[in-house]
């Protein structure tokens, strides 16, 4: 049984290192499809050692509530094992009113992100955040003052796209802020295609990168593949991709939602009762550091023999795992499989300040007290059999009122609340 309750440990452990290899599923439109997005990614991703898995739905154009009512994406979406399932909008409805995104953008990603959860629980969604037309979304401007300027498209886009990923637990791949950045810091490289919309070559390298960053949680630098680019740009995009995305992944909403282990106990001499406060976990695994496991949420382990041993909390969500660890002191094994019946405490438990300790079997014995861990605390007369305690200046907890009669040790236990 051991070695089997080891194995499973191990295996668990295993899951620790993010997994290199993903299933994702793209669904999008021209600006997924052009440059072969999900097949770049992989090929970037391969160059530093990871394998993408990964099937697209590109149709020109479309749309989130359009992406849900198509029964391609929506059968894909059941009938496969994703680990992500990436949403892109239609590049401009994002940028749109607060009210115009609140009824036609948000209540679809919504509902896809519900459809993915439904197929898997496990799955993430991923939105694809895009970037700002090169020079502002004109025929539009009219009716909306933000959208004759870049700047002013691509910061309602990115309003959007985070609004989405926080109202529906989700990842966001900042590729327009990886645009942005880019923009303003390396003039020389030209991220759009003649329509001043697509992304060129440079420009689905650097999604890609990011897709890559999100997907795998890997730092871009790592990626030796440069594409059809110069060494240069490749190298500008992958460091603007780590500094934008990589080193703030949580700000993308990345590793938010994965499981963190902790746990509180309480001891009393030997034997130990565990509460499981971790947050985001399915299942867990203790390790008692004694050889001995559990996967309940809050056990009780009793030590055979006295150490300091280190006890690990093992919380697990969906592949991924996070652990907890602390050195517990055993040195009261002994103690309390000495309890004996000739002498009594009262009040126990006590919150007086005092306790009186009364046998009708000893007139004269010497009385010693220890700590729930089994450290020395003090040493007391007994006479006539009655001796009355002052512990006001005691913690509250766990002690061990201890007599010796003869060569016999007897104990009791005592609880300060």
């Amino acid at each position: 049984m051991k070695q089997a309750l080891l194995y499973l440990l191990i295996s668990i452990c295993a899951l620790q290192g993010y997994s290199q290899s993903k299933n994702v599923l793209f669904v999008g439109n021209s600006y997924t499809g052009v440059n072969n997005l999900p097949l770049l990614t992989a090929q970037l991703a391969g160059s530093a050692g990871f394998n993408l898995n990964h099937t697209a739905h590109t149709p020109g154009g479309a749309q989130l509530n359009q992406h849900i009512a198509n029964t391609a994406i929506t059968s894909s979406i059941f009938n496969n094992k994703w680990d992500y399932v990436v949403l892109q909008e239609q590049s401009q409805k994002p940028s749109f009113g607060h009210a115009s995104v609140s009824a036609n953008v948000y209540p679809y990603a919504k509902r896809l992100c519900d459809t993915i959860r439904m197929s898997d629980s496990c799955t993430q969604p991923i939105f694809y955040m895009t970037w700002g037309r090169k020079f502002g979304d004109a025929g539009n401007c009219p009716i909306a003052p933000w959208l004759c300027t870049y700047d002013g498209m691509d910061s309602a886009l990115a309003e959007s796209y985070n609004t989405m990923g926080k109202q529906n637990d989700a990842f966001v791949s900042p590729v327009g802020a990886v645009w942005n950045y880019i923009i303003k810091n390396h003039t020389s490289i030209n991220l759009y295609s003649s329509d001043n919309s697509h992304p060129s070559m440079a420009g689905s390298y650097a999604a890609a990168c990011t897709f890559f960053t999100v997907i795998f949680r890997a730092d871009p630098t790592t990626i030796t593949n440069n594409s059809s680019l110069s060494g240069a740009d490749a190298l500008a995009i992958r460091n603007a991709v780590k500094l934008v995305c990589y080193d703030s992944l949580s700000k993308w909403n990345i590793g938010n939602f994965d499981p963190e282990a902790s746990f509180s106990y309480n001891q009393y001499g030997g034997t130990i009762v565990f509460t499981d406060s971790s947050k985001r976990t399915d299942s867990r695994t203790w390790d008692f550091g004694d050889g001995a496991f559990s996967s309940l949420a809050n056990p009780t382990h009793s030590y055979t023999s006295n150490g300091v041993y280190t006890v690990s909390l093992i919380s697990e969500k969906c592949g991924i795992t996070d652990t907890a660890s602390s050195i517990i002191t055993i040195g009261t094994v002994g103690l309390d499989e000495q309890v004996g019946s000739f002498f009594t405490l009262y009040p126990n438990p006590n919150n007086t300040g005092y306790v009186t300790i009364n046998s009708s079997e000893v007139t004269k014995s010497e009385l010693r007290i220890y700590s729930a861990e089994g450290k020395f605390i003090e040493l007391l007369k007994m006479q006539n059999g009655t001796t009355k305690i002052d512990l006001s200046q005691y913690d509250t907890g766990l002690y061990f009122v201890e007599i010796e009669v003869e060569g016999k040790r007897r104990v009791e236990k005592l609880i300060l609340y």
